[in-house]
């Protein structure tokens, strides 16, 4: 095994086996870190301007990128520390268990009947305005998040971690988070957080179709996964949610998209599936499809990294030196 991918494959499934069982720490989470010294940031640098925006974004990600890459560098004589900081990043970034396990409360919730509950737990997993929504939109809701978080939390941090070891990892993270944090269009970020969000929309673009990809393979319904990516898949505004959700919504059977509230405006998206409307038992069932990619995620992405560094070419080992090298003849 090459040595360097096998640290990345070695730390890769460990920290993904510390979320699948630990999900993400209450308290001192390093996301919620950067989100804080970020916010503080952006408080200083704001101004409705997207050169503003940009430098921000530029501040922020690269900062994060540059601390992983120092501390990946300041270990990388240790296969063992290498290893360690790898698990520890990966369980940092993703968040894949918290995700499915916030979907099953409000879906337990709704199953209780109680509605007010399932509005109240809903912002925890997307921004939605949960209170004119009834129990199947808020289903469909909860499913829409599962499906495009499952690309977010899980799959395109894979990606890059696989792609760029620590700094991959912790990088994506940070671009999520931006974009979350300033990436909308409101008002005041309309401007400013267009260089979070463009960049975001690139970072996500491999994760997105890999998720979309192995929704296919382990969906219910495989070809109508297939069905609805090639047909649906573009009509999402988000180029990145379009393929996962619209995966999810013909390997689950169910239509999703329409129309939804966020922070006071109403949009009207475009029907993803053709399938029937969702229902409170569908929760279930994508985070069952989520759990199945996830795995298939971590699979392909220390498979990959393994398979590469086999492929690439190594130079050759320095032959032994003659006895008569630099003698005279």
């Amino acid at each position: 095994m090459p040595a360097g991918a096998g640290v990345f494959a070695c730390g890769a499934a460990l920290g993904w086996l510390a979320d699948l069982t630990f999900a993400d720490p209450r308290r001192g989470h390093p996301v919620a870190a950067f989100g804080r010294a970020a916010g503080l940031l952006e408080q200083r640098l704001w101004r409705d301007s997207r050169g503003r925006g940009a430098l921000y974004t530029a501040l922020c990600a690269g900062g994060a990128v540059g601390a992983a890459a120092l501390g990946a560098r300041t270990v990388r004589s240790s296969a063992t520390a290498s290893a360690g900081l790898t698990a520890a990043a990966t369980w940092a970034v993703l968040g894949g268990t918290s995700l499915r396990r916030e979907a099953r409360t409000v879906g337990a919730a709704l199953e209780a009947g109680d509605l007010t509950a399932a509005r109240e737990r809903l912002p925890h997993l997307c921004g939605r305005d949960p209170k004119a929504l009834d129990e199947r939109e808020i289903a469909r809701a909860v499913v829409e998040s599962v499906a495009e978080n499952t690309s977010d939390a899980v799959v395109g941090a894979l990606v890059w971690g696989a792609l760029g070891g620590v700094p991959g990892l912790v990088g994506f993270r940070a671009v999520n988070t931006l974009d979350a944090m300033v990436g909308h269009r409101s008002p005041r970020f309309r401007r400013f957080g267009w260089a979070s969000a463009r960049l975001d929309d690139v970072a996500g673009w491999p994760g997105a179709r890999l998720t979309a990809a192995l929704t296919v393979l382990a969906g219910p319904d495989r070809r109508g996964a297939w069905r609805a990516w090639r047909a649906d898949g573009a009509k999402h505004p988000s180029p990145n949610a379009g393929p996962v959700e619209s995966s999810f919504a013909g390997a689950l059977g169910v239509r999703l998209g329409g129309t939804l509230a966020y922070g006071g405006r109403v949009e009207h998206r475009p029907v993803l599936g053709d399938g029937r409307p969702v229902e409170v038992g569908d929760i279930e069932r994508a985070v069952a499809l989520s759990r199945r990619v996830s795995a298939l995620a971590l699979g392909v992405a220390v498979g990959g990294r393994l398979a590469w560094a086999a492929l690439s070419p190594t130079p050759p080992l320095p032959g032994p030196r003659s006895s008569n090298a630099g003698r005279a003849e």
